[in-house]
């Protein structure tokens, strides 16, 4: 396709840094605590996590839960609140084309940052870091995570221990939500060094609020309080974060005060009525931008067929799993965007609950049953293993209820659940699985850009940096997602995102099943937290918090 040329006024560069709804904040780090005077950190907070943080250089490939230490251990330049709000952290204040952090264009950037940020080794804090960490993150030696749009920076030049600038190759709209979630990591920290073996990597050095203490593998992480944070906060001496890979007795401990506050995997919606009910405790419910879907391993033959993965989504009863198994929590989705999203695409196909639709299909595609009722073509088996995190009891339910419903179609699904260190590990990054059941946010932040995920140069397992671990190839996703990144005003970027969702749909690399609703729990003293549509874990403020 044609590639939408590109023509910025000064009104649509300054849509650079809001193509998402967002606003930037003064230099303030008023949103980062309530109170002006700093008090000294008092108390401890234990955090219950269901999967167990495992990567702590915060560069290399991870999944949400390992972000519930980064938030803690670094700051990113800057961050977006609960409002959709850019707010400074290691940056003086947020670059915009108002205050000459970019220009008309949107081809040049100046960062002022913050003076006197040491790291938590007592080292200066200074623009070398920032320009090692944008250039580890496209260093083809280096297992980066993400590098989308870090690609693009050119120029990369420290003007001073507080200044830096670099020029894009091309205007790319999503780049301040991608800073947002870019963590400075210490340059000094990796010289002499392999990167993805460095000794940073298991004892992180940060800048941020919480100080790495120690680790038992399995059990727990214990942070310490930055005295030394330049920040508002930290208002806490000591943050652990509890690793309960059973939600039932991760609820159990919450309900008996073993943790102060539930966080990823949250409470699960069967023991809704009974918590809100408990003394001492904040209960609610909060939209989030993670969807739930049967995602697939394109790399396998039988899901190469684009019938099977059809008459697999006909074969799922997704409201019965919404409404027995979830009490009706969550909302069904046809696609990865949340609803609340400018660029959500509400006339996607309703997914239709058929399993004599699903039989005709495979039926037409040649996909015959065999002496044990399971359909083969070409020699393949309709078979395959599917794996979540082991002690998930719902999803768990989820996969029983699956295996039954593919069962009836002659298609053969194995269950085979493995602990959140392995799970999440190189068997998903690297698309070892042949399914999964899993809950992704594939956004940047508020922005709508999904190419970390969607690109088909995004493809770990074939040598990408990204998460595109379905390993995913669609030319046209691909031109539209390049389209919408460079594409600054939010109604024409629209356009191209509305046409990545109906594309998706039809292609089915992911069966969606439902946008999460979470519940989360906290003790009625844990004052400072807040929920955040626009960052992937609840840990995104834990500066912030504190006990009343």
């Amino acid at each position: 396709m044609t590639k939408q040329s590109f023509h910025p006024t000064r009104r649509q560069t300054l849509l650079l840094m809001g193509a998402a709804g967002l606003t930037t904040l003064a230099p303030s780090l008023t949103p980062l605590g309530a109170a002006q005077a700093q008090e000294a950190p008092s108390g401890q907070l234990v955090i219950g996590f269901s999967q167990e943080p495992t990567v702590f250089n915060p560069h290399m490939p991870h999944i949400e839960v390992d972000e519930g230490v980064h938030y803690a251990v670094f700051d990113p330049l800057f961050d977006v609140d609960q409002d959709g709000n850019f707010f400074p952290l290691l940056a003086a204040e947020v670059p915009t084309v108002e205050n000459g952090g970019i220009s008309a264009d949107g081809l040049t950037w100046r960062v002022k940052l913050r003076d006197g940020v040491t790291w938590h080794d007592g080292t200066p804090f200074t623009a070398e870091d920032v320009k090692f960490t944008i250039e580890l993150l496209v260093n083809p030696e280096f297992k980066s995570w993400r590098s989308t749009g870090h690609d693009q920076v050119r120029n990369l030049t420290v003007v001073s221990p507080t200044e830096i600038t670099w020029t894009m190759e091309k205007p790319f709209a999503p780049y301040l939500s991608l800073l947002a979630g870019t963590f400075i990591v210490p340059k000094h920290a990796f010289e002499g060094q392999d990167p993805n073996t460095a000794p940073f990597n298991n004892t992180p050095i940060g800048t941020g609020a919480y100080k790495w203490k120690n680790r038992v593998a399995g059990d727990h992480i214990e942070l310490e309080a930055n005295t030394n944070y330049f920040g508002d906060g930290p208002y806490l001496e000591r943050l652990v974060i509890k690793y309960i890979p059973d939600l039932t007795v991760l609820y159990t401990q919450f309900k008996t005060g073993d943790i102060d506050l539930v966080g990823l995997q949250w409470i699960t919606p069967d023991h809704y009525e009974e918590a809100k009910g408990l003394s001492d405790r904040v209960v609610e419910v909060v939209g989030t931008a993670t969807f739930e879907s049967l995602s697939f391993n394109m790399q396998r033959p039988q899901f190469q067929d684009l019938a099977v993965r059809q008459a697999l989504y006909h074969a799922i009863d997704k409201q019965a799993i919404i409404d027995a198994l979830y009490y009706g929590v969550p909302s069904p989705t046809e696609t990865f965007m949340p609803r609340e999203s400018f660029y959500y695409n509400d006339a996607l196909p309703a997914h239709e609950y058929s399993p004599d639709k699903a039989r005709a299909l495979l039926d037409e595609a040649g996909w015959v049953p065999g002496d044990d009722g399971i359909r083969v073509k070409d020699g393949v088996r309709l078979a395959f293993t599917n794996s979540t995190t082991a002690g998930n009891h719902l999803r768990e339910q989820v996969q029983q209820f699956l295996q039954q419903s593919f069962q009836d179609i002659g298609v053969e699904m194995t269950i085979s659940n493995l602990p959140p260190a392995v799970m999440w590990g190189d068997y998903w990054m690297l698309s070892q699985f042949d399914s999964v059941v899993v809950g992704l946010n594939v956004l940047t932040g508020a922005d709508p850009d999904a190419s970390t995920f969607f690109l088909s140069s995004a493809s770990p397992a074939k040598g990408g940096a990204g998460q595109n671990t379905w390993v995913y190839e669609n030319p046209e996703v691909d031109a539209l997602l390049t389209q919408g990144a460079e594409t600054v005003v939010p109604e024409e970027r629209r356009e191209a995102y509305l046409k990545i969702q109906e594309i998706l749909r039809a292609d089915l690399p992911f069966l969606p099943i439902y946008q999460y609703a979470v519940i989360h729990g906290r003790k009625a003293g844990v004052e400072g937290f807040a929920g955040n549509v626009n960052n992937r874990i609840d840990t995104w403020n834990v500066r912030s918090w504190r006990w009343n």
